[in-house]
């Protein structure tokens, strides 16, 4: 079945590509009308005989002819499938044109997934925009589970995360993050979007551990931030848009939203910007032998001139998609988690007085925060686990895609199908956690709860292969900007402003409306803020 749908494609692609070749722009789009005609008439012969050979598929709600269950999927989708598994259970189907969701929703079927059938559950199901954007989907979010997949883990893990990289770019972070600092300190008295400032912060962070180990030119790293922001966002929101492409894969060679052109537009950008500065980076490491810089492209670019033993060669293309990966990936993470917990605290005052509190204790309002207070902040530490419990970077994590059929809590999971993972499900779980809507703290001072992932009760990074790499590097960040905020400044809302958590679903879960706040200063002397 497989073979025949992949030749009657195959066919129906080249029937197109020469009829199209001698018409005008009218006729092309009603032979391109009549064409998705005929292919979702195949698709849905083919769906016939697919459900007639899977009598063990999960429940779920029925769907309409050619379409599925797409039109009525709902734009919150994690609270849409929380409320479909109270119906069908934790772990349901649904028909996304031609491709099959499965959505899980408990600790135990998660566990079966990310764990007990991890290697069976470790490729993933890469949109089609992802794809274009990460130079084929050669980064370590879309590269199937293999040799190149395991170089990639361990250049990130070993080489570019580790404890002792992110060590010695200390210094760059701290630049941003005293920048930052600056510029509200600034704004005292004033409203400042907390959000926009939170991102752009992040993206300056990561570009300078990226590159701004070279030099200290404040006016070209600015400049760059602004730059990537523009196209940060111009690339997540291609990725958060549903792509016909993406559900009906037959189609995706006709790129019939145009999605896929955009994102070679964004992304070209991104890719000019690399190629600049390698291109710097190649030039200052020529014409000053023996200078030793402390980046991450100068550890990417030692990788690649040095090769692999494995045979599995670290190519330029890698090396700019990791770099994509740090930009986009982790600029939105991090900023968003950021901005829930100054709102979370500001909605619980009791909560922000023992966060603070603990600051005055352990760094003094005479003295400017350091990393080195990070380890003793416990009580900041489970406001950040309780954070993450609320509302997860990625609610639904990353969809995993078996690379052959297994069986899930008594079902049958298709190769190939597209497998969502509710963790803010599973982490508001009533009969997991006691009160679990409320936001409280001390359910994690016990030490009991951590983010390894060995605990599907807990798993806001995800688990198994597949999961987070970056946590060393994104715990340090975010802890690092939260303490600061918090020790530098006290927050209020303005006047007459609504306060409300309400979230907005998307490649990352973020606040609704822009957390805006008023600051004013904490610190003893007024030098610790220049």
């Amino acid at each position: 079945m497989t073979n025949f749908t992949e030749r009657l494609t195959s066919v129906l692609s080249q029937a197109w590509s020469w009829w199209s070749e001698g018409l005008n722009r009218k006729d092309t789009l009603t032979v391109s009308s009549l064409a998705l005609l005929i292919i979702l008439g195949w698709l849905t012969f083919i769906s016939k005989i697919y459900k007639s050979r899977n009598s063990k598929l999960p429940p779920g709600p029925r769907g309409l002819p050619l379409v599925g269950n797409l039109p009525f999927l709902h734009p919150d989708l994690h609270t849409y499938f929380a409320r479909l598994a109270n119906t069908y259970g934790p772990i349901f189907k649904l028909q996304l044109g031609t491709k099959l969701g499965v959505v899980v929703t408990s600790p135990s079927l998660a566990k079966q997934v990310l764990k007990d059938h991890d290697t069976t559950f470790a490729n993933r199901d890469v949109p089609a925009v992802g794809r274009t954007a990460t130079y084929g989907g050669l980064d370590i979010t879309w590269t199937p589970y293999g040799p190149e997949w395991r170089m990639l883990r361990k250049v990130c893990v070993r080489e570019m995360l580790s404890n002792t990289s992110l060590e010695t770019m200390y210094s760059l972070r701290k630049r941003e993050v005293e920048r930052m600092v600056r510029e509200i300190h600034g704004k005292v008295g004033s409203p400042v979007n907390l959000g926009e400032q939170l991102f752009l912060t992040i993206l300056n962070i990561i570009t300078s551990m990226l590159w701004g180990g070279g030099g200290h030119d404040d006016e070209r790293i600015t400049s760059l931030g602004t730059e990537f922001k523009e196209v940060v966002g111009e690339i997540t929101e291609l990725l958060g848009k549903p792509n016909v492409s993406d559900f009906f894969p037959g189609l995706a060679r006709f790129d019939l939203q145009g999605l896929d052109r955009e994102m070679r537009v964004s992304s070209s950008k991104f890719d000019r910007i690399f190629e600049c500065i390698i291109e710097e980076r190649l030039k200052l490491i020529d014409g000053e032998k023996g200078v030793e810089i402390k980046d991450f492209l100068q550890m990417l670019l030692r990788l690649k001139d040095e090769g692999d033993n494995n045979n599995t060669p670290f190519t330029m293309n890698h090396l700019k998609a990791l770099l994509m990966d740090m930009v986009v990936g982790a600029s939105d993470t991090t900023s968003y988690t950021v901005e829930w917990t100054i709102a979370e605290l500001m909605n619980n005052r009791e909560a922000m007085r023992k966060a603070q509190e603990e600051l005055e204790v352990v760094v003094g309002l005479d003295s400017k925060l350091e990393e080195s207070h990070l380890p003793k902040l416990h009580y900041l530490q489970a406001v950040m686990k309780e954070v993450l419990r609320l509302h997860p970077a990625l609610p639904l994590l990353v969809p995993h895609c078996p690379s052959s059929a297994c069986e899930i809590g008594g079902y049958t999971v298709p190769e190939g199908a597209r497998v969502f993972i509710n963790v803010w499900a599973i982490q508001r779980d009533p009969s997991i956690w006691d009160n679990p809507l409320e936001f409280n703290p001390e359910r994690f001072l016990n030490g009991k709860w951590d983010f390894s992932g060995k605990d599907f009760n807990y798993f806001p990074f995800g688990s198994g292969r597949r999961m987070c790499a970056g946590i060393p590097m994104a715990e340090r960040m975010f802890m690092y900007e939260l303490a600061t905020l918090l020790h530098s400044f006290d927050w209020e809302l303005p006047l007459d402003s609504e306060f409300d958590l309400k979230e907005k679903f998307g490649i990352v879960l973020k606040k609704a409306t822009p957390m805006i706040a008023i600051p004013t200063p904490r610190l003893s002397n007024p030098t610790l803020y220049t």
